[in-house]
C-alpha cells in the first residue's frame, strides 16, 4: 500500500488538474489565472507546512532548499501554461492529456536510461513501441 497511495493522489490530482485546465475561462489572461493559482498554492502549502512540521520555522526549512525548488517552480508554471493552451487551441480533454502523458512516459523512459542509468527491458521497449503506435492511432 505504501507505493499505491502516492500514485492514487497523482491520478486523482491529475483528473482534477485537467478538468480545471480545460475549464479555465478563455477570457482570463493565463498568467493572471496562474497568479491566483500560486497564491492559493502558497497559502495551502504554508498551512500544510505548519501542520506537518515539528519545527515551525519556515525560514530554516527554506534555507535548506537548493536550485531544484526554483527549477520546479519554473517547470510547473510552464506545465500549467502549456495545459491551459492545449485546451484553448482545441484539444479534447480525452485526447490532449493522453497524448501529453504517453509522450512524457516515452521521453522519461529514454531519460531514465541515458541520464539516470536505469535498466531497460524488452517489455519496456515493447510498451514504448505500443505507446507510439497508440499515439499514431488516436492522432488520425
Amino acid at each position: 500500500m505504501n507505493m499505491v497511495w502516492p500514485i492514487l493522489i497523482v491520478i486523482s490530482a491529475n483528473v482534477f488538474y485537467n478538468i480545471i485546465a480545460k475549464s479555465t475561462p478563455n477570457a482570463v489572461q493565463p498568467f493572471a489565472s496562474l497568479t491566483v493559482t500560486y497564491l492559493t498554492a502558497a497559502i495551502v502549502s504554508f498551512i500544510l507546512f505548519l501542520l506537518a512540521s515539528e519545527d515551525k520555522n519556515i525560514t530554516n526549512e527554506i534555507q535548506k532548499a537548493n536550485w531544484t525548488s526554483v527549477a520546479f517552480g519554473l517547470a510547473i508554471v510552464a506545465l500549467e501554461f502549456g495545459y491551459i493552451y492545449v485546451y484553448r487551441v482545441g484539444w479534447k480533454i480525452s485526447i490532449g492529456s493522453l497524448v501529453a502523458n504517453i509522450s512524457l512516459a516515452c521521453v522519461l523512459l529514454v531519460i531514465g536510461v541515458i541520464i539516470f542509468k536505469e535498466g531497460i527491458s524488452a517489455r519496456q521497449i515493447f510498451g514504448m513501441v505500443m505507446c507510439i503506435g497508440g499515439l499514431l492511432l488516436i492522432s488520425k
